[in-house]
């Protein structure tokens, strides 16, 4: 249940398609001046090493972020927040989700992690720590599906949650349709986006027809399928799946297909 490192596939494709895609919902969210709510169900430990011995024992940052990089103009919310964490954290430093929106939101905007794993959980402290807190920032060692439920409506009501589990539980698949829904019920105005990995046995795909049954507003669900970063390496893609779908995500995920497809 606690074994799961994301430092040794931190900054692969399926990095980039999440980063990538929650980037620009956060830039958008945050050019109206109302202050947000950002939650997030499995923070990790927030910053990675690409130079660490776990990147380099895989190579998936390799295969993806430091080969795509093009894809991104300094201009784009994506290349910007890597900036900031680099300045920060150093030239080899990858963001997590919680450095990327960290980097992004501003000070009078609130951040709710939650991460389960001790040692994941004591990395990002000290990652936050590094950066400039925000007031509203709170992050707690819990189950991050309790924390999200607890505290959803959150205050302010416009944000987003984003969940990303390491999916080591299979459960996983099986339950988040009705806890999507669920939340939604007690979130009905915020962005609700899931990732979820593309394996070769299919995995993921109950969990999505499941998901599409349930006619939620503005959903955008978008895949992104590539070369295994290794021999016999299982992932071949990965997914979003996003409620309330902020303006202008449709166009920065489509121009993420035609690039991805061309790794295939």
């Amino acid at each position: 249940m606690l074994s799961y490192q994301h430092g040794f596939h931190a900054g692969n494709l399926a990095d980039v398609q999440k980063h990538a895609l929650l980037a620009v919902m956060i830039d958008y969210l945050t050019r109206k001046d109302k202050p947000l709510s950002y939650i997030e169900t499995h923070a990790g430990r927030g910053a990675y090493d690409l130079q660490g011995s776990q990147a380099q024992k895989t190579g998936e940052a390799a295969a993806g972020i430091l080969k795509v990089s093009d894809w991104f103009d300094a201009d784009h919310p994506y290349s910007r927040a890597r900036k900031s964490v680099s300045e920060s954290h150093g030239k080899s430093i990858y963001p997590g989700s919680p450095l990327l929106a960290q980097a992004l939101l501003r000070d009078f905007d609130n951040m709710r992690l939650a991460e389960l794993h001790p040692a994941e959980f004591a990395h990002l402290e000290s990652a936050l720590q590094v950066s400039n807190s925000y007031v509203g920032l709170n992050a707690q060692q819990k189950d991050g599906f309790a924390l999200a439920q607890s505290i959803c409506p959150p205050t302010p009501r416009r944000g987003l949650c984003l969940i990303d589990p390491p999916y080591e539980i299979k459960s996983d698949y099986a339950m988040l349709p009705d806890y999507i829904a669920k939340l939604h019920r007690k979130w009905n105005v915020g962005v609700i986006a899931l990732w979820y990995p593309i394996l070769t046995g299919g995995a993921h795909k109950p969990m999505t027809r499941a998901l599409l049954g349930l006619n939620l507003p503005d959903v955008l669900h978008h895949e992104v399928h590539f070369p295994p970063a290794r021999e016999g390496h299982g992932m071949i893609g990965s997914g979003m799946f996003i409620i309330n779908t902020p303006w202008g995500l449709s166009d920065e995920a489509a121009r993420l297909t035609q690039k991805f497809a061309k790794l295939t």
